[in-house]
């Protein structure tokens, strides 16, 4: 499946100035990871720490997947607001699912300083708005809910946002979200973790698997074997093509990147913002003074028709920035289309679907999907080990 449209900002950003061969031989290890963007990678870093013997592969160059065309906003709010997200998985799993993001920004954090990533992460503060006076019960139930489960979030009054130059009628402003560059963060990870014995091969795709003896033969397409006492399945969209089950309805999503400013606008120095619209919209800046505005959500149904959208999709969010900050010049510099998913309930799948294999999936659907892997770390040993852990609770397929 092709993920994402070619022109997208990060990659093009950094040139690809880390390259890593193809497998060309049969070799044997403790753990294969299946997907070498960042989710892939935060796994590789899990793993390798644990003292595991460690291979990852990718069909692509490394990072050039959905990785490449993420936004990169770190959140600990999901694409499900949390007081419909009680409803429909009781007030345990939805209010620790959104204590799980907001720990898992800080504990990337740790983890950027520990590698010494130049990944440029920055906290922010989240700013969730509404246009529409429609949609003002819905932002004030979202706020209510929050603040009686201990989230610090402030209501933003229409006067509060013209301060920041936003067009709008209310917002929740909660006090924790950040952003990174998810390409060169992906590869930093990736690189400590090869310094530590991690195997990295990039155009190497698996197209089956097997067991035998106890443990699971991957084979490429030219050919080679790699035998694993376990796969870790880091494949994010494309696991729609091994997975059995339905979890997950694919759209494509898009995004346009400004030319640089002389000087970043105040509120996207301090703050992301998404706002209520469905589909919604999300923008951010970044270091180099641009504004990254995403969204025009429609159903997938194939790459050469996602991206033969992108200039009505350009002009559409040219408008909607236009509308909600009417003070900001925005030249377009960048724009590109990508793949993402949607799950029922909005949280992620981790651990095994099948009991009997060790197969296991690391997967974070939606708008969350880098804070998702974070928390994936936390369990994703209890999944190789058959140990139970409350997040494969939460998260398990067939669910």
């Amino acid at each position: 499946m092709k993920l994402r449209s070619t022109e997208t900002f990060w990659p093009l950003k950094h040139a690809m100035d880390v390259a890593y061969p193809s497998l060309d031989s049969d070799l044997e290890t403790e753990i294969l990871i299946i997907g070498g963007g960042i989710t892939g990678a935060l796994m590789a870093y899990k793993l390798i720490n644990e003292g595991k013997k460690v291979v990852i592969v990718d069909r692509r160059d490394i990072a050039n997947g959905s990785t490449a065309a993420s936004t990169a906003l770190l959140q600990y709010e999901i694409d499900v607001s949390l007081h419909e997200l009680v409803k429909l998985r009781g007030l345990e799993c939805a209010v620790d699912s959104y204590r799980n993001g907001k720990k898992a920004i800080f504990d990337l954090r740790a983890i950027v300083d520990n590698i010494k990533s130049n990944c440029q992460f920055e906290f922010k503060k989240s700013i969730y708005f509404c246009s529409l006076k429609k949609d003002l019960p819905f932002l004030k139930a979202e706020f209510k809910c929050r603040k009686e489960s201990g989230f610090d979030v402030t209501w933003l009054e229409r006067w509060d946002l013209e301060k920041l130059g936003l067009n709008a009628l209310a917002a929740i402003e909660s006090k924790t979200a950040a952003v990174v560059d998810p390409y060169r963060l992906a590869y930093d990870l990736i690189g400590y973790c090869e310094k530590k014995g991690l195997q990295v091969f990039d155009r190497t795709n698996i197209i089956s698997t097997y067991e035998q003896k106890g443990k699971i033969v991957a084979y490429t397409e030219n050919k080679c074997k790699i035998t694993a006492q376990d796969i870790v399945y880091c494949t994010g969209y494309e696991s729609t093509e091994t997975l059995k089950e339905k979890v997950v309805d694919l759209k494509s999503t898009y995004a346009i990147a400004s030319e640089c400013l002389p000087d970043l606008p105040k509120a996207f120095k301090n703050a992301i913002f998404w706002d209520t619209s469905t589909p919604y919209i999300y923008l951010r800046g970044t270091p180099d003074n641009r504004i990254i505005i995403g969204g025009g959500d429609e159903e997938f149904k194939d790459p050469k028709k996602r991206d033969k959208l992108l200039p009505k999709k350009e002009q559409l969010l040219l408008k909607k920035f236009q509308r909600k900050f009417p003070k900001i010049k925005f030249k377009l510099d960048y724009s590109w289309a990508g793949t993402f998913g949607e799950t029922k309930d909005g949280l992620p799948y981790f651990g095994k679907p099948n009991p009997n294999k060790n197969e296991h999936y690391v997967l974070g659907f939606g708008g969350n999907g880098i804070t998702f892997s974070v928390i994936a770390m936390n369990s994703i040993l209890c999944s190789i080990e058959d140990r139970k852990h409350t997040d494969l609770e939460y998260y398990r397929f067939g669910r």
